[in-house]
């Protein structure tokens, strides 16, 4: 059976490291850093030098969790209606 997590290497303020991230991880950093007109390394670079404890591939997931969290919240408050 194949693992959920996928391992990549990539190069984050100038040195080469491997992060593994389940394939949705993946695809939300990328989906984040087109929004954002920068390279995954950019935006994974911006996420280590931001974090505060842990390694970073959990430094990840939190980062794109709250990404898309904050997404939906303020994409339901424009949706209702306005008194």
């Amino acid at each position: 059976m194949k693992s959920p997590v996928v391992k990549r290497s990539i190069v984050v303020a100038g040195h080469k490291t491997s992060v593994s991230l389940e394939e949705a991880f993946w695809n939300g950093m990328k989906e984040i850093s087109g929004l954002r007109n920068m390279t995954l390394s950019e935006l994974v670079g911006e996420i280590d030098s931001n974090r505060q404890q842990g390694n970073l591939s959990s430094a990840i997931r939190l980062f794109v969790l709250d990404y898309f969290r904050t997404r939906a919240v303020t994409a339901s408050s424009d949706s209702k209606p306005q008194s």
